[in-house]
């Protein structure tokens, strides 16, 4: 485990990821007090984010009267 205040990991964080790529722990601290601790994550575990698939949803809107222009158009007209 590698201990470097906040200064020295500004400075070397390119060190510091490969450091923490062949396996050492990284701890980070601010006035001698740890902060943060980077590890190597596993890899396996990681899922991209999945987001609700709004096909149905979208299919069920009417569709638009007006286009987007005039509509912003209509609006700035009704704030002056």
């Amino acid at each position: 485990m590698e201990v470097v205040n906040v200064r020295q990991a500004r400075e070397n964080i390119a060190r510091l990821l490969d450091a923490v790529s062949s396996g050492t722990e990284v701890v980070i601290t601010r006035r001698g007090q740890p902060i943060a601790k980077i590890v190597k994550i596993d890899g396996s575990r990681l899922e991209a984010p999945r987001f609700p698939d709004r096909r149905s949803m979208r299919a069920k809107l009417p569709p638009a009267v007006r286009t987007s222009v005039e509509l912003i158009r209509e609006l700035r007209e009704e704030r002056c």
